[in-house]
């Protein structure tokens, strides 16, 4: 029979935990908790690590964890702070027992593991302070924090633009350090005159606000909560990799209407546990990281990695913002999932570090995940998929704003990118093979990258069971009834398809190269013969290049003043298009027409195995036999303001 919890601040953990009576913390309802169990928590501010101890049994009889209906319940893994101390003009200091932190400090363990760039000296830490809601930057000295110069926001990527830091103006300069001995943690402050005392200042003291801490806790829904403030550690395809709310590698999780924020590396993992490798190449070194990520994929087949147990999970209608690695992350333990309806922002845009791990969506291994209707937007990147996305599909996404919308690297589909505005300068890093594009709207450029020194692993379809391994070959790709927009000014992108020039323009055109070799030749002749590019139907605005093998095509000279307008809590696109663009022979895309690709002889099915029809547009508009070019359905000649988001 299932049973309802209660927790309210004025309860009691040594209460019955009926509303009458409610529990105090939800880590005790956690506790209490089995399949089948509500656990509903009152108005308030929790400040606690939720570690649930049991999970549900199956879909229909899972563990539910969520907010009192109209109730604004805050989960926090920071404290608050009133004992500082001035020090010297406007810098304040603090001085806390290690007994405060408990099994993990955060100002002692450094931000630090596979892929972690800058800064490489082990200077900074998950640890953070907050002064009225707003995060510092942490300097490695007490002089540093007491000059509080203008400064520049740390290391950017070479392909980033900066983004404004929308919340952190460059006239105000908040920063902090700290020191440690045996017994005792010293954090430093400049509060830029104001009195930490009378503010609400926070520092960020646990590792997750809601995260199991053994792996296998099953069939979990958490929602509508705000979850805020963790000192959350990187992580890598490579580590153990907790987020201020996860899984732990588990399976059939519902993440649904939550606020999420101010973590320190990642808001919400769908990913990989410790068992599998911990960050192996940086502390050994013994063999490169590449190499421990494909180990990583063996030695979780060996523990159970597979449909029936791990991942499915849903992500849905939640905002997540200011996080400094990963809106969501997830190696493997993503799998066969669907994320939709989030609105992610201001990811990694502090640059108060940087490492090649970092997105508003960051997933390894996303098999069979489907990634749609989300807004996401300033971002440093907005969704990277990397490794064995396979049955992929990221599809009805508003992207725009960020350093880079969309990179797919080192994967060999099949994968379809199908009615997505891409309205970034930088749209694409297709470091990847077999990816479909079908009916986006390309407002920037795009690079292509072989991989012909990285072999990666592909799968049975719709199974974690590796079917075998390749590089990245580069093509094989569909693209059909897009709009690409010229103009962009970044180095070393294309806008439009012209980067495919030189492939063959079908599968038997391709096999005919093959064959002109000599037969004494094996793999080393497919590094020589392009891989295929299927392109029809495609729109070229403002100079956009089209494939010189592209039978029917839309090439319009004309400025179209593409613009992602906000305007409150809505977002508009705004798009003058010449009637050449309507005038394209399209057709419905589906599966049948897609093919298959090359090396892992994969389709474009669905994670059941059924035929996908991609007839409805980025509205869900139903689309004509004969459909609008780009994502949007019923677009006209001349100028058009269509609402996208709110």
């Amino acid at each position: 029979m299932s049973r309802e919890f209660h927790v309210a601040k004025t309860g009691c953990d040594f209460a019955a935990g009926t509303k009458e009576a409610p529990f105090l913390t939800i880590g005790k309802a956690a506790e209490a908790a089995k399949a089948g169990d509500t656990v509903i928590v009152h108005e308030g501010e929790y400040r606690e690590w939720v570690k649930p101890k049991n999970g549900g049994d199956s879909n229909i009889n899972r563990i539910t964890y969520q907010a009192a209906e109209g109730e604004k319940v805050v989960i926090k893994g920071s404290e608050r702070i009133t004992t500082w101390e001035p020090v010297e003009g406007t810098v304040w200091k603090v001085t806390l027992p290690k007994s405060f932190f408990g099994d993990y400090n955060p100002y002692t363990e450094p931000l630090f593991g596979d892929w972690f760039v800058y800064p490489g000296d082990a200077s900074l830490h998950p640890g953070d302070v907050y002064l009225n809601g707003v995060s510092f930057f942490e300097a490695k000295t007490l002089e540093e924090v007491k000059k509080a110069e203008k400064r520049e926001h740390g290391y950017a990527p070479p392909w980033s633009k900066r983004i404004e830091m929308i919340r952190y103006p460059e006239q105000t300069i908040y920063q902090w350090c700290c020191e440690s001995d045996n017994d005792t943690t010293t954090i430093y402050a400049n509060f830029q005159g104001a009195d930490p005392n009378k503010e609400f200042v926070e520092i960020n003291v646990r590792k997750c606000c809601f995260y199991p801490e053994k792996s296998g806790v099953n069939y979990i829904t958490v929602r509508g909560f705000e979850m805020a403030q963790a000192a959350s550690p990187w992580t890598p395809p490579t580590a153990d990799q907790p987020g201020l709310l996860g899984v732990h590698w588990s399976k059939g999780w519902i993440i649904e209407d939550n606020i999420i924020h101010d973590s320190k590396c990642s808001g919400i993992s769908l990913g990989k546990e410790a068992s599998t490798g911990h960050n192996e190449f940086t502390v050994g070194h013994r063999k490169p990281g590449y190499q421990y990520q494909m180990e990583a994929v063996f030695r979780a087949l060996q523990i159970g990695w597979s449909k029936e147990k791990i991942g499915s999970h849903i992500v849905r209608n939640n905002v997540i913002y200011d996080c400094g690695q990963n809106g969501i992350v997830g190696h493997m333990g993503g799998a066969f999932s669907e994320i939709y309806g989030n609105h992610i922002y201001n990811i990694a845009i502090k640059h108060e570090f940087f490492g090649y791990e970092i997105a508003g969506i960051k997933l390894h291994a996303a098999l069979d995940t489907y990634i749609h209707d989300n807004r996401i937007d300033h971002c440093t990147l907005g969704t990277w998929l990397d490794w064995q996305a396979q049955g992929t599909r990221v599809s009805k996404n508003l992207y725009y704003a960020n350093d880079r919308d969309l990179m797919i690297e080192v994967t060999h589909g099949p994968c379809l990118v199908d009615n997505n505005i891409f309205g970034s300068e930088y749209n694409f890093d297709n470091v990847a093979e077999g990816t479909a594009f079908i009916g986006n709207l390309c407002a920037g450029g795009m690079r292509q990258v072989k991989v012909l020194d990285r072999a990666t692993p592909y799968h049975f379809p719709h199974t974690t069971q590796v079917f075998g391994y390749s590089f990245v070959y580069g093509g094989d790709d569909r693209l059909y009834n897009n709009i690409f927009i010229g103009g962009c000014t970044i180095e070393n992108l294309s806008c439009g398809t012209a980067g495919y020039n030189g492939c063959p323009a079908s599968y038997e055109e391709y096999i005919e190269k093959v064959c002109e070799y000599d037969c004494s030749h094996d793999h080393d002749l497919f590094f020589e013969v392009p891989q295929a590019a299927y392109i029809n139907a495609n729109a070229y605005l403002n100079g956009a290049e089209a494939y010189d093998r592209e039978a029917d095509k839309a090439v319009c000279a004309g400025d179209p003043g593409c613009k992602i307008v906000e305007d409150k809590n809505e977002v508009f696109l705004e798009l003058t298009l010449d009637e050449k663009a309507l005038n394209l022979p399209t057709r419905i895309m589906r599966t049948e027409n897609l093919g298959s690709t090359r090396v892992v002889e994969g389709i474009y099915d669905d994670p059941n195995g059924n035929s996908i029809v991609l007839d409805t547009d980025y509205e869900g508009n139903k689309r004509a036999k004969r459909p609008t070019v780009g994502p949007i359905e019923g677009l006209k000649a001349g100028f058009n303001r269509v609402k996208i988001w709110g």
